[in-house]
């Protein structure tokens, strides 16, 4: 069977059990690897938010985030680099040409991107000469298009940062991914060295789209937001299952009672899946309560605009609780290199850290709902 005819037949759940048996080979890598990359296209992943008529699938944020909640649950590291199919949304905000122009030829284009800190761009003839380095670009191991943040030399500014978009082959991958959680992410430093970027070719992160359809008015900062915080909720889902699987079916090694025959544990776990279900409930709720209101009206209400962020953040921080209780009720086992509840607990606690969810947006949804100054973008 060659690899055309073997993507061809892919299916969800035969992916997710290849991911399952290949973890720890894409933790030792530090990237999800291409044939990996080609899989997820080829269920959908990455013309998830394509418009039907450039070959794209045209799914709801529901539709995308359940899928993502899924592949997350085999591995983390692997929901992370499948959320970028997200991407779509916010390449909208390109000139429609070159919108139609990436997803026309390819709508299962791949995109990463590394926005922050924004490099300077000098103005040249024919667009942008653009250079530096930037951290974090995620998923730039399967990438077919990279962007990189700049700031335009003399340019006039909205207080969001500039993306330039580049092909992978005008970009330098350095290979820095060196972390404990979400270790195969790939998500290196991107090195880049007197490319002109075409000004079409640019856009402002979170500027508004030019496009009709009701996924691409749907706030795009929370939606990236949301990609990122339903890999917590998978993770922590896995790690759940596996302590439930483990209490029924695995005695003690010690003569003890089996750990779902210990009060303690019984007791933690009923706490766990009631934080996880209800974080759960609370993010799809909101999420298809905001969509109703983009199909409605065009555009959701600035209420809702911040319950859209704080349902991500909550997610993250619920996901990343649950997975640390299920961890301290695997006992002394979990603490094994490479053990399942340790993995899950490291990662829900790195998608708690990155920067759309952390510690401050907390603050920022509170000072949002008491019409206090937010940061550009929140919400």
């Amino acid at each position: 069977m060659n690899k055309a005819t073997k993507i061809e037949a892919v299916t969800l759940d035969g992916m997710l059990t290849e991911i399952r048996a290949r973890r720890d080979e894409f933790e030792r890598l530090t990237y999800v690897p291409m044939d990996m990359v080609d899989q997820m296209k080829s269920i959908g992943v990455y013309r998830a938010f394509v418009p039907k008529d450039l070959g794209g699938d045209a799914k709801t944020p529901t539709e995308f985030l359940e899928l993502i909640e899924k592949i997350s649950a085999a591995d983390a590291s692997t929901g992370w680099v499948a959320s970028f199919g997200v991407s779509t949304t916010y390449l909208s905000a390109l000139p429609p040409e070159t919108f139609t122009k990436i997803y026309g030829e390819d709508p299962n284009t791949v995109f990463a991107g590394a926005i922050f800190p924004p490099q300077t761009a000098q103005i040249v003839d024919g667009g942008f000469e653009v250079n530096g380095r930037w951290p974090y670009c995620s998923g730039c191991m399967g990438a077919s298009l990279i962007g990189a943040g700049i700031k335009v030399e003399g340019g006039t500014t909205s207080g969001l940062p500039r993306m330039a978009v580049m092909p992978r082959d005008a970009v330098s991958i350095k290979h820095t991914w060196d972390t404990v959680g979400l270790r195969a992410t790939g998500s290196h430093d991107i090195e880049v060295k007197d490319v002109v970027v075409p000004e079409d070719w640019t856009f402002v992160r979170g500027a508004k789209t030019q496009h009709e359809d009701a996924v691409f008015r749907y706030p795009s900062l929370a939606l990236a937001a949301q990609v990122l915080a339903v890999v917590a909720l998978g993770t922590a889902r896995e790690a759940l299952d596996w302590l439930h699987r483990e209490a029924l079916e695995k005695p003690s090694i010690t003569g003890a009672p089996s750990i779902g025959a210990r009060p303690h544990i019984q007791s933690e776990l009923a706490k766990a899946e009631a934080e996880l279900r209800g974080a759960r409930s609370f993010f799809y709720d909101t999420i298809n309560e905001g969509y109703a209101q983009v199909v409605k009206n065009g555009e959701v209400s600035r209420d809702m605009h911040i319950r859209l962020r704080l349902c991500a953040t909550n997610a993250a921080y619920k996901g990343a609780e649950a997975a640390r209780m299920a961890y301290f009720m695997g006992g002394t086992s979990a603490i094994r290199t490479g053990h399942l509840l340790s993995r899950c607990m490291i990662d829900a606690s790195a998608v708690a850290q990155h920067a759309f969810l952390g510690e401050g947006t907390w603050t920022a949804g509170g000072a949002a709902m008491l019409d206090q100054p937010t940061a550009p973008g929140y919400p």
